[in-house]
């Protein structure tokens, strides 16, 4: 069992910047996927990004351009750095871990990011 702890959530005002980070208990290097995902009052949670073992990355359209996540395998953590962002960012955003096949998802507890002037 892999915990998973975000941090960097914040308030932030409109064209801000924010990092979020991800450090997981465990090793990393060997999972399919970590990702980052957010959910809004009352809306379905969706995936924001993610990153393959790889290293290839996956990002839903309406961050692409402004959001980059990164993975560091040696600290078993991972990073969504988010500039420009916008009040429609405003989301609880959840660390997700894909350990491979047949193996459920680990989750993070979630940090708040509040974009508004």
């Amino acid at each position: 069992q892999v915990q998973l702890v975000e941090s960097g959530g914040g308030l932030v005002q409109p064209g801000g910047s924010l990092r979020l980070s991800c450090a997981a208990s465990g090793s990393i290097s060997s999972f399919n996927a970590m990702g980052w995902y957010r959910q809004a009052p009352g809306t379905q949670r969706e995936l924001v990004a993610f990153i393959t073992s790889r290293g290839s990355t996956h990002y839903v359209d309406s961050v692409k351009g402004r959001f980059t996540i990164s993975r560091d395998n040696a600290k078993n953590t991972v990073y969504l750095q988010m500039n420009s962002l916008k009040i429609e960012d405003t989301a609880v955003y959840y660390c997700n871990a894909d350990p491979g096949p047949k193996v459920p998802y680990y989750w993070g507890q979630g940090t708040q990011v509040t974009v508004s002037s």
